[in-house]
């Protein structure tokens, strides 16, 4: 893939993960996100810590194979630091993985180059938590 002129907002997300395979379904929502154009993966980094402490490291030009993985489409730009890893490797438990993803927000890349051509900006973006959103269309449902 080559890059775009224009980028979408583009964000970081680490999920973390009992064991050290990423269940087939999570793969396949990836896939299905991904092919349907709504996101470009631009890094993609697989870490996990087996029982017995010991950290490994998968990134995307390695076979992905043994992770689960693997199919996944990614236009790497190499957007995660080694700081960005070692806050998460600290995080893990051991009996763990995470994948440290970076992606753009592909839907949206026309609108954000429409509002940068207008002169626009993002004040502010905040990600509303699961519990929050759950708690609020429960308290609704019960009006």
């Amino acid at each position: 893939m080559t890059q775009p002129v224009s980028l979408g907002p583009v964000e970081m997300v680490v999920l973390s993960f009992p064991g050290t395979q990423i269940d087939a379904a999570v793969t396949a929502a990836f896939a299905e996100v991904i092919d349907g154009g709504y996101a470009t993966i631009l890094d993609l980094i697989y870490l996990s810590k087996d029982a017995d402490g010991t950290l490994g490291q998968v990134e995307i030009d390695e076979p992905l194979s043994e992770t689960g993985l693997d199919g996944i489409t990614v236009d790497p730009l190499g957007l995660v630091s080694d700081e960005d890893l070692d806050v998460v490797r600290e995080s893990m438990e051991p009996g763990t993985s995470a994948v440290v993803i970076v992606y753009e927000e592909t839907w949206a890349r026309k609108l954000a180059g429409e509002v940068r051509s207008a002169g626009g900006e993002v004040e502010l973006h905040v990600q509303v938590p699961r519990d929050a959103v759950e708690a609020a269309m429960s308290a609704s449902s019960k009006k």
